[in-house]
């Protein structure tokens, strides 16, 4: 099954999106024709979906700490709280949201509306906590929460996106939305093996085919290897899948102590082991280069700028 195939059938919702895609792609080129004016060089935006299958291996704190760290590089970033119904990204910032999630669904709000500022210029989308209705989302709201972010009149250099803990449909949705997939492991039997069956569904269903492999709560770089090794050695053996080692974060009592705080351990303790391999993730992140544009069939985050992609050479787009 690929992914195309995939995406059409789980999303009910694609059709009634095609008619505001095509409103969006016709807004975005009228800010191109505004950029050319300018010579604004503009880039792809890159969707990063930061997941690890189970509950615990630290996937909040890496999403929210290489967002601060890449937004303390100077780079448009945001972050997505995916984690419908069990949000705790405003919680580790220590923000307090007026709205969520739910109230983009319902028309409140837009996304730009729902946007909530953190140190350092990172944009917070925040979903509820304790909601069950936004713990309930249907594949067609979950579609629809992706295709928001085409409205966005700047989009950001970077999103990242927060999932939740497990293999369900949202999960795997935002997943196979993004252009990238960071999977966060530690060194527990369980989440080795929750990760490898989150591989096999996204890469069985949904045709993603890389990961990228980041090694949490590691006391040494051997640790991490190793960790990534063991993924590594069983995907290759039954998955068709490319899984690359992204890099670690140690255990470090900086890193506790500032989620005990509830602010970003880069920013609260810049020089400590912790923050300093956060740093050297959000360089990697960094090298990476643009993004692939997404199939014009694919529902994916920012999937609008695909609707560009024939207009793009000497147009005033970076490719």
């Amino acid at each position: 099954m690929n992914q195309a195939w995939g995406l059409r059938q789980m999303f009910p919702a694609l059709a009634a999106l095609r008619a505001r895609d095509a409103h969006v792609g016709e807004h975005m080129r009228t800010d191109q024709a505004m950029g050319l004016g300018t010579g604004l060089k503009r880039h792809r935006s890159r969707a990063i979906t930061i997941a690890g299958g189970k509950g615990g291996v630290g996937k909040s704190t890496v999403a929210v700490n290489l967002g601060m760290a890449l937004s303390m590089a100077g780079h448009e970033t945001m972050l997505l709280d995916a984690d419908m119904g069990l949000a705790n990204v405003d919680v580790l910032l220590g923000l307090t949201p007026a709205r969520h999630i739910g109230h983009l669904l319902d028309g409140s709000c837009t996304i730009e509306e729902l946007a909530v500022t953190a140190p350092h210029g990172l944009k917070i989308i925040p979903a509820g906590s304790g909601a069950r209705r936004l713990a309930q989302l249907s594949n067609g709201e979950h579609a629809a929460v992706i295709r928001a972010f085409d409205e966005l009149a700047q989009p950001p250099k970077y999103l990242l996106i927060d999932t939740a803990a497990g293999v369900s449909d949202g999960v795997a949705m935002f997943a196979a939305a993004a252009d990238d997939v960071i999977l966060v492991v530690c060194d527990e039997p369980a989440s080795l093996t929750d990760a490898y069956a989150l591989i096999k569904v996204l890469s069985r269903d949904f045709g993603v085919r890389r990961y990228r492999v980041v090694a949490n709560m590691v006391r040494h770089a051997g640790e991490a290897k190793h960790l990534f090794e063991k993924l590594s050695r069983v995907s290759d053996r039954f998955l068709d899948v490319s899984l690359d080692f992204m890099g670690l974060v140690p255990h470090d009592e900086y890193l506790r102590r500032a989620i005990r705080r509830q602010c970003a351990v880069v920013d609260a303790a810049p020089g400590s082991r912790s923050a300093q391999a956060f740093k050297q993730l959000a360089g990697a992140v960094d090298t990476w280069g643009e993004p692939e544009y997404p199939n014009h069939d694919r529902i994916a985050f920012f999937g609008s700028q695909a609707a560009l992609e024939p207009n793009l050479a000497g147009d005033g787009w970076a490719r």
